[in-house]
C-alpha cells in the first residue's frame, strides 16, 4: 500500500499563494478556527515533503523572526515533523530539526517515498514541485485553503500557472471563521478526447 500524498496550499480567490504590498501572513484573515484546524492537521503523524525554494523561504522567515505567523503553534509543529527536502543544490545539515536532503528528480523521489513511507506525506507550498507531482499522478489530495481576498495587483506565486489540466472531485469542505474555505479534492489528469473521424 502506498502512502497518501497531500498537496496543501493557501490561496487567494484569484489563485495566488502569497501577496506583496501591505498584506500580512494569511492575508490578515486568520481566526481561531483556522489556527485550531491547522494545528489539528499537523498534529497527525506524517512526513513533510518540501522543495528547496520552500525550505529556504521557511528557513528565512523563521530566522528573521519578523513575521508574526511563524509563531503559530501549527508552524512549530510543521517544523518539528520529519521532512524530506528535495533539492539538487542544498546540502546537509539543514537548519531543520529532522530533515533529510534528497537529491534527484522530485517525481522519482516522491514515487519512492510513497512506496516506502509508513505515514502519510504532506507538502505545504512547493508549487513547482507539486505541479510536476500532480502531472505525474503522485498527488492524492489537493487541499486548498481559500482566503477571502483578490490580489490582482499584488499577488505572488500563482499556484497553478503552467500546470496540466485536472478534473477535481471534492471530497471534503468546511468553512472556518465564517469566511475561509478549506476544500479538499482528489485530482485526476484531464485527458483530452480526440473527436472520432468517421
Amino acid at each position: 500500500m502506498t502512502a497518501t500524498y497531500t498537496f496543501d496550499v493557501f490561496s487567494s480567490l484569484d489563485g495566488f499563494g502569497a501577496a506583496g504590498g501591505d498584506w500580512t501572513g494569511y492575508w490578515g484573515k486568520q481566526g481561531p478556527e483556522l489556527l485550531d484546524r491547522r494545528l489539528a492537521l499537523y498534529d497527525e503523524e506524517q512526513r513533510m515533503v518540501l522543495g528547496a525554494n520552500t525550505y529556504r523561504v521557511f528557513a528565512q522567515l523563521l530566522a528573521a523572526n519578523t513575521e508574526e505567523t511563524v509563531h503559530d503553534p501549527w508552524v512549530t509543529r510543521l517544523r518539528n515533523l520529519p521532512a524530506t527536502v528535495v533539492s539538487t543544490t542544498l546540502e546537509a545539515p539543514l537548519d531543520w530539526p529532522d530533515a533529510t536532503v534528497v537529491s534527484g528528480d522530485a517525481v522519482d523521489v516522491v514515487a519512492r517515498l510513497k512506496e516506502e513511507s509508513e505515514v502519510p506525506l504532506r507538502s505545504h507550498g512547493s508549487l513547482s514541485m507539486n505541479r510536476a507531482l500532480m502531472a505525474a499522478g503522485l498527488v492524492d489530495r489537493v487541499q486548498v485553503t481559500l482566503f477571502p481576498v483578490i490580489t490582482g495587483r499584488t499577488g505572488l506565486a500563482p499556484i497553478f500557472r503552467g500546470a496540466a489540466d485536472f478534473d477535481l472531485e471534492l471530497i471534503e469542505s468546511r468553512t472556518l471563521d465564517g469566511h475561509i474555505q478549506e476544500l479538499v479534492y482528489r485530482p485526476t489528469l484531464h485527458l483530452i478526447t480526440q473527436p472520432s473521424t468517421g
